[in-house]
C-alpha cells in the first residue's frame, strides 16, 4: 500500500497556499461558496496522495487537483440542467419525489463518470445502440468506419459495463 501523505504536510500546504487556491478558483468558478468547498475537497484529496513533501511546485499541483475536481462540478451540473429540463416536460404531478430526483442525478453522474472513461468512439457507439436504437450498419455510418469497427466498440463498451457491475443488456430507459 502507497504512504498516504502526512496530515503535517497537508497542513503546511493549507496554511501556505489554501487562501491563494480559493481565490483562484472563486475567480474560476464566480462562486465563492463552490470555490470553498473545491479548496476543501482539493485538500481532503491530498490526504488520500502519496507523500507531497517533494513537491517543487505546490500551487501547480494544487490548481490541478483542484482543475479536476472543477470539471467534474461542471459536468454534474450539466447533467443536473439537463435531467431538470427533463423533468419540466412532464406533468407537474408525475414529477419524482426529491429523494427519487437525488438518487436518479447520482446515478447518472455515476454512469456518466463510467462512460467517460471509455473510448469516444466505443462511448459513441454505445449510446447509439442503447439510447437511440440505432443498427450497427447506422451508427458505422455516423462514426464513419465499418460495421466490425461498431461491433468492437460495443464490445469494448459492453466489458466495461460487465466490469464496473452493470449489466449492458438491461433495456434502454425511454
Amino acid at each position: 500500500m502507497p504512504d498516504q501523505a502526512s496530515p503535517l504536510n497537508v497542513e503546511a500546504l493549507y496554511c501556505d497556499h489554501h487562501g491563494w487556491l480559493q481565490g483562484w478558483l472563486r475567480r474560476k468558478l464566480g462562486n465563492a461558496f463552490d470555490a470553498a468547498d473545491l479548496a476543501h475537497d482539493t485538500f481532503l484529496k491530498l490526504l488520500g496522495e502519496r507523500k507531497i513533501a517533494a513537491l517543487r511546485e505546490p500551487r501547480a499541483y494544487l490548481a490541478t487537483v483542484a482543475h479536476s475536481l472543477a470539471v467534474n462540478l461542471w459536468r454534474r451540473q450539466e447533467i443536473e440542467r439537463a435531467y431538470l429540463d427533463t423533468l419540466a416536460g412532464l406533468p407537474e404531478k408525475s414529477f419524482p419525489p426529491p429523494e427519487t430526483r437525488a438518487l436518479v442525478l447520482e446515478t447518472l453522474c455515476e454512469l456518466d463518470a463510467l462512460l467517460d472513461r471509455l473510448n469516444p468512439k466505443a462511448r459513441s457507439a454505445f449510446l447509439f445502440a442503447r439510447l437511440d436504437g440505432l443498427t450497427y450498419g447506422e451508427i458505422a455510418a455516423r462514426l464513419q468506419v465499418s460495421e466490425r469497427m461498431v461491433k468492437k466498440y460495443m464490445a469494448q463498451a459492453m466489458l466495461h459495463c460487465l466490469a464496473s457491475g452493470l449489466s449492458p443488456d438491461a433495456p434502454p430507459a425511454r
